[in-house]
């Protein structure tokens, strides 16, 4: 037993559990580190790399299709109302060739009235005192009018 107590403390087996020690230390240090890291690899980099330069060089000419697509939406929408509103002017256009019909607008419009006839204009009190009104505002002076339209526009900020 002597002997082995003294192997136990020589230099040799002292450096040899040293050497050990410091290489499981080593070990687990380096599994660690294995564990540690990151999965990205080379190939997933790269592939990272190429996806976001596809998506970089495709932006814009994606962004011009969709922009066009509305624009041309758009430009259909004006047309269908163009043609709806020629399909109106075509049929405003038919009627009027219609003696019948242009007799009745002309009555309406121009009051005008065929002979033997009796034509009445009945006029809106309310509209009477609108253009009553209308016509004080020109009877005053012009910074009168611009001082009522600053005290309205107040009025109705309120």
């Amino acid at each position: 037993m002597a002997v082995k107590d003294r192997d136990r403390f020589s230099t040799a087996t002292r450096l040899k559990l040293l050497g050990e020690q410091t290489a499981a230390r080593v070990y687990r240090s380096q599994t660690k580190r294995q564990a540690r890291r990151s999965r990205l690899t080379g190939r997933a980099a790269l592939l990272a790399l190429v996806l976001c330069s596809l998506v970089v060089a495709l932006a814009y000419p994606i962004r011009q299709y969709v922009s066009q697509r509305a624009e041309i939406a758009d430009l259909e929408r004006q047309r269908a109302q163009a043609r709806e509103r020629v399909e109106q002017l075509r049929d405003l256009k038919a009627r009027w060739q219609d003696d019948a019909y242009a007799e009745q607008q002309i009555r309406q419009r121009l009051h005008y009235v065929m002979p033997g006839e009796t034509g009445y204009v009945v006029i809106d009190p309310d509209a009477a005192k609108q253009a009553r009104a209308d016509q004080g505002a020109a009877d005053r002076p012009w910074y009168s009018n611009v001082w009522d339209g600053v005290d309205k526009s107040d009025a109705t900020d309120q």
